[in-house]
């Protein structure tokens, strides 16, 4: 893993590193709608970048309704490297620092590989309940533990 960095976009915009990051997905299928270059994105959002400023992922945290649902994207030459995995645990730090019991995500329909995505999901805690949301409770004590 080279250095990467956290970095909070605040407040968040729509931008190249986004489209880039997806990789060619319409970003509609995550509820972004059709944004335009400099549109304003809701919730919280934060960036993963290595070393020499590459964006590799995002992370995205909607804390509105008590619990959490996330978003996380990864780029697509940067996926199985830990990246995914890096931007969770940052998620899950997030969330405990605003004392949210639970994270979720929901695999939208349409997606290109939603069987990959739940199992990865699964392997990380998440349990899907009967709305079809992937949980994961906030481990206690991970705000002790946040970098």
């Amino acid at each position: 893993m080279d250095t990467w960095a956290w970095v909070a976009e605040t407040p968040a915009s729509w931008d190249d590193r986004k489209r880039q990051v997806l990789g060619g997905l319409d970003p509609a299928l995550f509820g972004l709608g059709r944004p335009e270059s400099g549109d304003p994105l809701g919730d919280e959002w934060w960036r993963v970048e290595d070393g020499a400023g590459r964006t590799l992922g995002y992370g995205r945290l909607d804390g509105s309704w008590g619990d959490a649902e996330i978003l996380v994207l990864v780029r697509p030459d940067a996926r199985g490297g830990g990246v995914g995995a890096f931007v969770l645990a940052h998620l899950e730090t997030e969330a405990g620092r605003r004392r949210l019991h639970y994270i979720y995500n929901v695999v939208p329909h349409g997606h290109p590989d939603p069987e990959q995505v739940t199992e990865w999901l699964a392997g990380h805690g998440f349990v899907r309940n009967d709305v079809g949301e992937l949980r994961k409770q906030v481990p206690a004590g991970v705000v002790q533990n946040s970098g």
